[in-house]
């Protein structure tokens, strides 16, 4: 079982371009977004809540499925020409991302002891000094909601394969190639990166216990 290790750097890379800019996008969206719906009472409020875990539960394959037809050149945004690029890729996954970052921070925010806020408020904080603190002492599930989005398209296949097509060298990363290269039989590359996969994710879970829990506060 061989692998080209210029190939597998080439994936890896490619993936975590693609699905750490859908993350960026993601947080700096859903963390004030998941905030917001924490923090705030207004008449359509249960709507707009019902959206966000309706898209937390949403398959990647239909998602994928919605950009492709916006994407396409009889859709409202097929002139743009992203249909198999990264960039499609990178739309899809912050579609997938999104709900799941806002929903976990405002289920984070709303998690807080109710008279925190009063006693921001009565230290005269303003709205967007309130709205940092209370962040601040939610850190350890936003920094989950982060997490969970980053995991939830990391390993994505469906969407990735529909928006991006697996073009070698241009739009295939991890997930899809683990499919191609199996079904291939090149089951040296497959699971190559597929313990790839598994080390990044095992990293990524070890960072956001150190920050959770930092050493200094388990001695």
């Amino acid at each position: 079982m061989s692998v080209n290790v210029s190939d597998l750097v080439r994936i890896v890379l490619l993936s975590l371009q693609v699905s750490g800019s859908a993350l960026l996008i993601s947080a700096l969206i859903g963390i004030p977004l998941g905030a917001w719906l924490g923090l705030s009472r207004f008449r359509f409020r249960q709507l707009l809540v019902t959206l966000v875990y309706t898209g937390m539960g949403f398959p990647p394959v239909v998602v994928g499925l919605a950009v492709y037809l916006a994407l396409s050149q009889a859709g409202p945004m097929g002139s743009i020409g992203w249909l198999f690029t990264a960039q499609a890729m990178i739309t899809a996954q912050v579609v997938i991302a999104l709900p799941l970052v806002a929903g976990l921070t405002m289920a984070a925010i709303e998690g807080l002891d109710p008279d925190l806020r009063l006693q921001v408020r009565s230290l005269g904080a303003t709205r967007r000094q309130e709205i940092i603190s209370l962040l601040s002492e939610a850190r350890e599930g936003v920094l989950a909601s982060v997490v969970a989005g980053f995991g939830g398209i990391i390993s994505e296949v469906g969407a990735a394969m529909l928006v991006g097509g697996n073009i070698a060298g241009s739009t295939r990363v991890m997930s899809t190639a683990i499919v191609l290269e199996t079904r291939q039989g090149n089951f040296g590359l497959g699971l190559a990166l597929g313990g790839v996969l598994l080390v990044i994710v095992f990293v990524l879970n070890g960072v956001l216990l150190q920050l959770q829990y930092p050493l200094w506060r388990r001695r």
